[in-house]
């Protein structure tokens, strides 16, 4: 799997938003744009699709900007990647026994290693929150310790 740059820079800036935020204040883009180093137009269309999902909240006006809609613990990097991407899969191979996906010598069997692929690749996206990620990023002995591979 290759996350996507709209993957990535979701996944950043829901990071700065859990890193700095309030829950109750809002964040204006400019400023995750600033901080995250991120291009502050593209940054406007990935936080419209994450308030579409309902992983973040926007308020309009003076003092408006966005704030997460859930407690970091509660949001997952795999749902961060999934609300920007689409779900998330090890490729568009179709689905063993349906449409004839078995009439082929070894078809059924790659079909069903496919799927175990994407099964745990988003179950490993999903064990990570936004949490862990903000423990880790300020330096809490206490967090799980995210592997570089």
């Amino acid at each position: 799997m290759k996350v996507s740059t709209r993957g990535d820079y979701a996944s950043r800036a829901l990071l700065s938003l859990a890193l700095h935020g309030e829950r109750s204040l809002p964040t204006s883009v400019r400023d995750v744009a600033e901080r995250t180093g991120l291009p502050q137009p593209y940054l406007e269309q990935i936080l419209l699709a994450l308030k579409g999902a309902g992983l973040v909240r926007s308020k309009r006006g003076v003092g408006g900007g966005y704030v997460l809609a859930r407690d970091p613990a509660e949001i997952t990097l795999g749902e961060i990647v999934s609300a920007v991407d689409g779900p998330i899969v090890a490729g568009d191979f179709g689905r063993p026994h349906e449409d004839g996906a078995c009439d082929h010598e070894g078809q059924c069997v790659l079909l069903s290693v496919w799927a175990e692929v994407g099964r745990h690749m988003r179950s490993h996206l999903d064990s990570f929150t936004l949490a862990d990620m903000v423990r880790s990023a300020r330096g809490d002995a206490d967090a799980p310790v995210l592997p570089l591979v």
